[in-house]
């Protein structure tokens, strides 16, 4: 599916003046108001608006969206300094209501003005429609603070109560958003036309909406009653998806995220479209086209969590090489997704880790650079046109199974050997790229109830069956937008812990002396499997020859403290001291969020 991009000209008869004023407050003119509500043409041109606030893809420009390349992670590391977590509470900072006033805008209006225009069944479609993009944006604001306040109708500015109120329960706030995904799921069109939202893509984004509240619920709020009955909603969703066999894994890895045209690519429920022909282009790879220098790459915490072909963990793998970290044959043994993701060959282009990630480049570039050749203009600057994965049918599978596979710790039946392969094992079989084959990579073997691995890292607080779920997800979405976000869901910050995890400070393997060797300097150090670092030491002899390991710059710093410190909540963003000040100087109080000190 992909998404309208000539929103800024279709919806120039309904574009709002700006009010930039403390809660975002948009308006609409009076005459664009009076003459807006006449048509179900008119609603929908207003509702495409949303589309690149919802669904950005990779951005536009030099403006990346906010899903991809996700640099805060135990899948990262960083040269030098570790990415922090918010550790004081900030001058300025506060959510944006921009959308919400927008949207409710667009639902009094379409209630309102429109219930004898449009047949009973348009009616409820934009009413849907809109309640789904409501849902959407709470979704987003619970997650990042918690309790928020929550508007279902517009609000005048000069209503300063309304305007000012403080905080609504998070609890409060999540089944308004649970009752406009309900509504939006019964009422939104099965087709709309080729680019517009369906029931289908509602079905799929409630299942990751749904699912990411049940899990806060369960693991951080603790409310097993409460995170059941948005389990069963995710599961619900990914039923109606899954159901409908519209959708499959149909396509090799890299190619999801490397093509010039997903129109009807069966692995996709939505995407965005880009077109040189209409300068709609973006720059994801203008530092990631292996020929630019980055500073970030995959952890060794990362490398060492893939998969054996044998569907084992490396240290109990019986796969040839299973204990060997050297790319070209890392690739040959581990799932195939880390030959898609990252370069065969360490390079120092990527100073983070000397493992460059190329999930999101065409091969046949990547290929062309590693040559000696330029990556030509389509992959420099803002020029790209791949097109990109808003919504994909892996994606919709694992939370689907995630899904039934809490509900069944809550009193629902067990995950069964079918819902295995209806989903995970159906991941594992997509096709295979040529050049990974001739690489000698191969599909992972099928995941078993009855023999999961026995794997010596895996938190002990959590089931062997959602530890391996949660695997199979970290490999799917690596470096898309949802790992910070997994961890938090799961209450596994801890996880980022650098003086828990030093895995966390290295990046890929790398023999030195025969894959680099002027890269042996000063600064340069390696970690070996048992966790010894080696630091390169000019001064002996013997020391070039012992830089063969996991690659970890010398002068790498782990993260200050974040967990278990007073008057910091990193699982929540705090607001500014400033929007708290504000709502005092016109008499009312802004609630701090939880965890955080209110001054």
């Amino acid at each position: 599916m992909k998404i309208k991009y000539s929103i800024a000209l279709l919806t120039a008869a309904l574009m709002f003046s700006s009010c930039e004023k403390f809660l975002d407050r948009p308006q609409l003119t009076s005459a664009n108001d009076d003459n807006a509500w006449t048509t179900e043409e008119n609603v929908r041109l207003y509702a495409n608006k949303y589309y690149t606030d919802f669904f950005e893809g990779y951005g536009s420009g030099f403006s990346l969206g906010s899903s991809y390349l996700l640099t805060f992670s135990d899948d990262v590391v960083r040269q030098g300094n570790q990415g922090e977590f918010t550790l004081a509470v900030p001058n300025s900072a506060i959510w944006s209501y921009t959308n919400i006033r927008s949207i409710n805008i667009m639902l009094d209006r379409v209630e309102n003005r429109m219930a004898s225009i449009l047949t009973p069944e348009a009616y409820n479609h934009w009413m849907g429609i809109g309640k789904f993009f409501r849902a959407m944006r709470y979704a987003d604001l619970v997650t990042a603070y918690g309790d928020v306040p929550y508007y279902d109708k517009p609000v005048s500015d000069t209503d300063y109560a309304t305007l000012y109120k403080d905080r609504t329960p998070r609890n409060e706030v999540m089944d308004a958003v649970y009752d406009d995904l309900k509504f939006a799921f019964e009422n939104v069109r099965l087709s709309d036309g080729v680019q517009s939202v369906n029931r289908y893509v509602v079905a799929g984004f409630i299942s990751r909406i749904a699912l990411t509240e049940g899990s806060w619920q369960k693991y951080y709020y603790k409310n097993n009653e409460r995170a059941k009955k948005f389990f069963e909603l995710a599961q619900q969703a990914g039923d109606f998806v899954i159901n409908s066999n519209k959708y499959a894994i149909a396509t090799d890895y890299r190619s999801q995220f490397t093509s010039e045209d997903l129109k009807g690519n069966k692995d996709m429920i939505m995407y965005r479209q880009y077109d040189e022909a209409i300068n709609v282009k973006h720059a994801l790879l203008s530092t990631h086209n292996l020929a630019d220098n980055v500073t970030y790459g995959p952890s060794a915490d990362l490398l060492k969590s893939f998969i054996c072909v044998d569907g084992n963990v490396w240290q109990n793998s019986d796969v040839e090489g299973s204990d060997e970290f050297k790319t070209s044959e890392l690739f040959k043994s581990r799932d195939s997704r880390l030959e898609a993701s990252f370069h065969i060959n360490p390079t120092p282009r990527n100073r983070g880790s000397f493992l460059y990630i190329t999930k999101f480049l065409p091969r046949d570039v990547e290929a062309r650079v590693a040559a000696g050749e330029a990556a030509g203009t389509p992959y420099t600057g803002a020029n790209n046109t791949t097109d990109a994965p808003v919504l994909r049918y892996a994606e919709v599978l694992l939370n689907w199974i995630e899904a039934k596979a809490e509900l069944a710790t809550l009193g629902n039946p067990a995950v069964t050997q079918a819902d295995i392969d209806r989903s995970i094992n159906q991941i594992r079989k997509r096709p295979l790229a040529a050049e990974a084959v001739a690489r000698g990579v191969k599909q992972t073997a099928a995941m078993s109830l009855g023999t999961l691995p026995v794997d010596p890292e895996r938190d002990v607080t959590v089931t062997p069956l959602i530890w391996e779920i949660r695997r199979e997800r970290r490999m799917e979405m690596t470096f898309e937008y949802s790992r910070i976000e997994d961890l938090k869901r799961w209450s596994k910050l801890s996880y980022m812990d650098t003086d828990a995890n030093p895995d966390l400070l290295a990046g890929g393997w790398v023999d030195f002396p025969q894959q680099l060797p002027g890269e042996i300097k000063s600064g340069i150090s390696v970690v070996k499997l048992n966790g010894q670092v080696e630091v390169y030491n000019p001064e002996d002899a013997d020391s070039k020859a012992k830089m063969v390991g996991f690659y970890r710059y010398g002068l790498n710093r782990g993260r200050q403290q974040f967990l278990g410190l007073g008057n910091v909540n990193p699982y929540l963003s705090p607001i500014g001291r400033n929007q708290i000040n504000e709502y005092a100087a016109q008499g009312y109080v802004l609630s701090q969020t939880e965890g955080w000190p209110q001054n």
